[in-house]
């Protein structure tokens, strides 16, 4: 069975932030560590031991990669793999739960399945790790880049070099507001006073983030949770309402990003939003492909969902993996840059080795919201039809 939306599918990971400060090369990051705050979208391991349900690490997930299930959502790849791959760097960032014996100077991913910006989110399901409590470890492993750095001082200087993202928020709808049965917030405040609630909560948290030396920090909007495949309808159609009380939040969330970077000296939060990115009708399937001890379907690459909440790797990876590409040079960037990398889809084929970039200042962040595939496609950009031409960066 498949359903078709009205006018965009929800791709969580549509967009992908990128900041490129330095010439690209495999190896050599650019950016010294990058950290993950977020839910399932990112989580790599993070809730493998917990009591809770909230976890991934049984076939079929993972199960396109070398090592097998890992806790991943997703049947490969998550969001934070592909960004750590983009930015430069070899490995991946190792889970919070995982950081013994590790290289935590490089990054660590402090992700949770079922994690919110409340604390109170995810927890019928059992243990989770809040945003909260992610931030708490964050601290814990800050005090021991200070022993390894030598001084607060020099870490500080380090860690203000950092990426720091945020994909969160999903989970205090799913698994808090829309659960009246376990949690009273739906009855006790209306829409657009639960994402007022939310981002006092967010700001607060961001902040904190910010006294721990943080300075790079990108903020992914909310997708269009009425359109994932476990939210769908009866008949198989996107909740428009859902979709509203979302795009609530991210209305909030903006100018909350434009409060931090004017306050916090030196602060760069950006915010990707999701949403605007929109792609022509195309249909998706809307019952998950991940049934827990069964066999997934052969075809996952033509999927945008894995299961009934989460991207496959395919749609996750946005194609491309790579900045390579003979006699193209590099973007000259002065300032922080979002690269905006689409995900495939079926308008134009995209090769692993093809990249579509969106050039747009801290100031233009909300000029992403005119761009849509089929009327600003490769042409509009300055590529060829097959996405084989590098852009000209001034």
């Amino acid at each position: 069975m498949t359903f078709v939306a009205k006018q965009w599918v929800f791709l969580p990971v549509v967009g992908v932030v990128i900041l490129f400060l330095q010439p690209f090369a495999l190896g050599n990051p650019q950016v010294p560590c990058y950290f993950i705050f977020g839910d399932s979208q990112d989580d790599n391991g993070n809730n493998n031991y917990l009591n809770t349900t909230a976890k991934a690490n049984y076939p079929p997930y993972g199960i396109d990669l070398p090592e097998g299930p890992t806790g991943r959502f997703t049947n490969g790849r998550n969001q934070a793999d592909f960004i750590a791959e983009l930015l430069g760097f070899e490995g991946y960032m190792p889970p919070f739960a995982n950081i013994k014996g590790q290289d935590i100077t490089k990054g660590v991913n402090y992700a949770s399945a079922a994690s919110g910006i409340l604390d109170q989110t995810g927890r019928q399901l059992g243990d989770i790790v809040s945003l909260n409590q992610q931030l708490q470890n964050h601290r814990r492993v800050t005090s021991q880049l200070v022993r390894l750095i030598g001084n607060e001082a020099a870490t500080k200087e380090y860690l203000a070099k950092c990426l720091y993202t945020f994909a969160i928020g999903s989970n205090d709808y799913i698994d808090s507001y829309l659960l009246p049965e376990y949690y009273p917030t739906s009855r006790l405040r209306t829409p657009r006073q639960f994402a007022r609630m939310l981002i006092i909560e967010y700001s607060q948290q961001l902040r904190k983030l910010y006294r721990l030396g943080a300075r790079k920090i990108a903020i992914f909007g909310l997708g269009f949770l009425g359109c994932v495949p476990g939210l769908l309808s009866i008949d198989g159609t996107c909740v428009d309402s859902l979709n509203s009380e979302v795009q609530l939040f991210n209305e909030e969330l903006k100018p909350l990003v434009d409060e931090l970077n004017t306050e916090l000296s030196g602060a760069h939060f950006i915010y990707v939003n999701v949403t605007a990115i929109t792609l022509s009708t195309m249909p998706a399937v809307s019952a998950g492909q991940c049934n827990p001890g069964q066999i997934p379907c052969s075809s996952r690459n033509q999927y945008y969902f894995w299961d009934d909440f989460h991207p496959s790797e395919i749609c996750t990876s946005a194609l491309p993996l790579r900045w390579s590409s003979p006699g193209c040079r590099n973007p000259r960037v002065s300032d922080l840059h979002l690269v905006v990398l689409p995900a495939n889809t079926r308008l134009w084929v995209l090769r692993r080795d093809s990249i579509i970039l969106l050039k747009l200042g801290l100031d233009d962040l909300d000029g992403i919201g005119n761009f849509h595939l089929k009327n600003n496609g490769p042409a509009a950009l300055g590529f060829d039809e097959d996405l084989h031409a590098c852009p000209e960066w001034t």
